[in-house]
């Protein structure tokens, strides 16, 4: 019987496979866009993975203790997309026919919220292992917050799909040295080595030993894998499961695998085979179905719908049993898990807000967060934060925070000299579920981490980038430490909210909106010099939160709107003083946040900065920050140009950031008879 059974089986891995490749090639060739080349290369990968060890189930998407799946070379969507209609997901057909076109399920790259079963939004290469390193150690983090013997509630795997594009992004390097360091054991990478990219072999740029540098960070890895050998791939996959550490399987796959002339080249990678390849590559597997017609027997082999729902079941009565031994803990943690906030966060910043408008002492922003940020991890047990290795500049820790370290868990982590991999571990940790991350570094290197910083907007997650030193007042690390351009630069990323506070009041407030935003990523730019505490009622107080309001009211007939930022709020505000006591009615705006201001209705905007006066917009950075917030008849008093080495503020001085410098610019914005 047995001897049977094993050809059998044999026989459908290989139509699962074949089924993987056909639809990929037919998606592609219907829409005349994507790429067949790796969903062909790596079939047998995804038979193996998908109906031998991925524990998830297509009915429930979102169900705690799935294991994750992550396509970190996106562009092979079609895969994707395939596995996930076979599976049993809601993705019919239909859909893998419409593959890249407006509207569908099925878009370029894969992307989260819109199929469901992906985890996460891959495209930029090397995000998506950065993303799966986040989401093993959520795993971790919270299995060891919540698990109690024999009562595992946590207790699931990361798998993640990398191309060579991926290990040539510097991201690999920064995240699986993390991952490493962490010994992130349930976190398994299957690395397609098919030597092809889109310019052709990888040999002429890339011959790192790949092996080597993952076993030098600490990796367990398994080499010589056969990628097209489903049951090779099964045996590596066990294997992987054992040990404390991060596992890489390189498994050698051939690009195109079954198109005759296009196989093995950068011909199948990123185009459609073309309509006399494509027949020739179903000759060549021998598949006589229909395109996107596929046997009953494949559907039977990848349908998880029963397992899937299997598995859950058996996670739930589990977690019935725990729920009747840990009432308080279960409930926590379906708080956390449904990201909801604790009830105890709003009357614990009710009091600290209530404390800093009883003083007023001169703090930096940045010394502001820190203490902001133990009222709000007191209330906020899910709050996990860290730093690209500038913890005691950015102040991103607190008195209760505990260190993450290998085989442990805690809430700070200690990201290294890694501002791009910090950012998007972030985002692996925020799609996980379940925790709520923070990160901190200049705000000069948000640019290094840019792109992630994109990816948690165009997600939607719930991320806090904390940014310090944020203008030329950091004095004299020079230029190359001085942002200019960054702030105008982090306001063009869509769904981004910006919070440059001017005091401690107004970054409490930053704090408080940022951990309660769901539908997308905060920065916090904060200061390192001391910044006057601003004096305020509850009208002005309950305007922060607006991002934009009235600070201080006009003594005179309205004349002249000073609208400023941060560090300049304050010199805004003596600027004032100066105009008034000239008889020119002066409003001051503070704009801790101008992504919040535009959200705001038209007449609050248009009455705050009414269009017929004057604005003057006082910001150290460059005017585009302001500009077009300001309106066209508006002028910005910032700096377009790279700062100098200096003390801060002799360089603030040198630039015009003073009382006299806008009061002289705010003059010419004046009618003929102020001037005088």
């Amino acid at each position: 019987m047995k001897a049977l059974e094993v050809p059998a089986r044999a026989e459908r891995d290989r139509l699962c496979a074949n089924a993987l490749r056909m639809l990929a090639v037919d998606a592609v060739e219907r829409a005349r866009s994507g790429h067949p080349g790796m969903p062909m290369g790596m079939a047998e990968i995804a038979v193996a993975l998908w109906t031998r060890h991925l524990k998830h189930n297509p009915a429930n998407p979102a169900w705690p203790d799935r294991d994750r799946f992550v396509l970190s070379n996106g562009h092979g969507s079609m895969l994707l997309y395939a596995l996930l209609h076979l599976s049993g997901y809601d993705l019919p057909m239909g859909e893998i026919e419409r593959f890249r076109q407006l509207g569908s399920k099925t878009p370029g790259h894969p992307e989260r919220d819109v199929t469901p079963g992906v985890e996460t939004t891959t495209g930029p290469l090397g995000q998506g292992l950065a993303n799966a390193v986040g989401m093993a150690l959520a795993e971790r983090l919270l299995a060891e917050r919540f698990n109690r013997p024999g009562l595992a509630i946590v207790d699931h795997r990361t798998y993640a799909f990398v191309g060579d594009g991926c290990l040539m992004e510097g991201i690999s390097h920064e995240t699986a040295s993390l991952a490493g360091t962490l010994r992130l054991g349930k976190l398994a990478v299957l690395y397609d080595a098919n030597g092809i990219s889109i310019d052709g072999k990888v040999s002429g740029w890339f011959t790192d030993d790949t092996p080597a540098r993952f076993r030098a960070y600490g990796w367990n890895v398994i080499e010589g894998v056969v990628g097209h050998d489903v049951n090779a791939v099964d045996r590596a996959l066990a294997q992987a499961r054992s040990g404390d550490r991060p596992a890489l399987i390189v498994c050698h796959t051939t690009i195109g695998l079954g198109s005759p002339a296009k196989a093995g080249s950068a011909d199948a990678h990123g185009a459609p085979l073309g309509a006399a390849e494509v027949q020739a590559t179903r000759r060549s597997l021998g598949w006589t179905h229909a395109p996107f017609a596929i046997p009953d027997a494949v559907t039977q082999a990848f349908d998880a719908r029963d397992r899937g729902a299997q598995h859950e079941a058996e996670w739930r009565a589990l977690f019935t049993r725990y729920g009747e031994r840990h009432a308080d803990d279960a409930a926590e943690f379906e708080r956390v898990i449904s990201g909801e906030l604790s009830a105890t966060l709003r009357p614990a910043m009710d009091q600290h807000l209530a404390q800093i408008r009883a003083t007023s002492e001169r703090l930096a922003t940045r010394q502001a967060s820190q203490r902001t940020l133990a009222v709000v991890a007191g209330a906020l047990p899910e709050l996990v934060g860290g730093s690209a290795d500038l913890t005691h500049s950015n102040l991103t820790s607190w008195p209760a925070s505990q260190a993450v370290r290998a085989g442990a868990g805690g809430n700070y982590i200690s990201y290294g000299v890694r501002e791009f991999g910090m950012a998007a571990v972030m985002n692996g940790l925020a799609l996980h579920g379940g925790l709520l991350p923070f990160g901190g570094t200049f705000l000069v290197f948000s640019d290094y981490a840019r792109n992630a910083v994109r990816m948690s907007a165009l997600m939607g997650l719930r991320v806090v980038h904390v940014y310090t030193h944020d203008s030329i007042a950091l004095g004299e690390d020079g230029p190359t430490h001085q942002p200019v351009e960054q702030v105008a630069s982090l306001r063009l990323i869509p769904n981004l909210e910006v919070w440059r506070p001017c005091d401690a009041y107004e970054t409490a407030i930053a704090w408080r909106e940022a951990v309660g935003r769901r539908t997308g990523p905060s920065a916090l730019v904060l200061s390192r010099q001391a910044l006057p505490a601003m004096a305020r009622d509850d009208a002005i107080c309950a305007g922060v939160a607006l991002g934009g309001y009235r600070l201080r009211a006009e003594t005179a007939p309205l004349a002249l709107v000073l609208a400023a930022t941060g560090s300049e709020v304050a010199l805004a505000m003596d600027a004032a003083d100066v105009l008034e006591r000239a008889g020119v009615g002066v409003r001051v705006v503070s704009m801790p946040c101008v992504e919040r201001f535009m959200a705001q209705p038209a007449p609050y905007r248009e009455a705050l900065l009414p269009r017929a006066v004057p604005t003057l917009g006082v910001e150290a950075g460059h005017p585009m920050g302001l500009a077009g917030v300001l309106g066209c008849g508006a002028e910005v008093h910032g700096i377009a140009r790279f700062g100098e080495s200096a003390p801060g503020p002799e360089l603030m001085k040198h630039f015009g950031f003073t009382v006299d410098a806008v009061v002289a610019h705010a003059s010419r914005l004046l009618p003929p008879h102020f001037q005088q």
